[in-house]
């Protein structure tokens, strides 16, 4: 009888969590990817939302709606707007020929969620802005884990699952109130980044 549950219970894994191969060389590849599939997958959960967090990126600490993760040496700040989920808010973004990489998400190209990356570079490390399904990471990662920073931050921001009851609810007590600035994008790619800078050197004083 235990072999027969342990078998169900390994058939229904298998055919639940397809692995899917994925070229990391090319950041176009791994965003066309992983962001054009339904990615149901979650192992983390906060007030309102869940979602994925891949091997090698480990869980710091929340304040609010923002969560710090950390992976190979990079802090990453994961966003999550509750209220522009509740109101269905519209990306505005236009495509910088300036940046480093610059592309804009949309339903209408396939994705499953409209948003956005910047990816900039800055000396020696590069600062990406990746906004997506109602959610933004930011990061400084050095050239070797770029394309890895991407991937994680692909999988992380895909997979997020809004509890709209517990949002709803979040609204309705006034949870928000005072707090608006947290979840406000910044006014500049430069406040950006001082901003990450800062907040990695308090969590190595930590």
């Amino acid at each position: 009888m235990k072999k027969i549950i342990l078998t169900i219970l390994l058939v229904l894994v298998l055919t639940g969590c397809s692995i899917v191969r994925i070229d990391t060389s090319s950041i176009d590849n791994i965003l066309n990817v992983i962001l054009t599939k339904d990615n149901t997958l979650f192992n983390q959960v906060g007030q309102g939302y869940k979602y994925y967090l891949p091997g090698g990126v480990t869980y710091i600490d929340s304040d609010d709606l923002n969560d710090v993760l950390y992976c190979n040496g990079a802090y990453y700040y994961l966003y999550i707007d509750a209220i522009s989920y509740h109101y269905n808010t519209n990306i505005n973004y236009k495509i910088d020929n300036s940046a480093y990489y610059s592309k804009i998400f949309s339903k209408k190209d396939g994705f499953k969620h409209s948003g956005y990356i910047e990816i900039n570079e800055q000396g020696d490390l590069y600062h990406i802005e990746f906004v997506y399904n109602y959610a933004k990471i930011e990061t400084l990662v050095n050239e070797e884990n770029l394309n890895n920073a991407v991937l994680n931050a692909s999988y992380i921001l895909s997979t997020i699952k809004y509890n709209k009851d517990i949002v709803e609810l979040m609204l309705e007590d006034d949870y928000f109130t005072n707090k608006t600035g947290k979840y406000d994008d910044f006014n500049s790619k430069e406040e950006s980044e001082k901003f990450i800078l800062e907040k990695e050197t308090t969590m190595e004083e930590r």
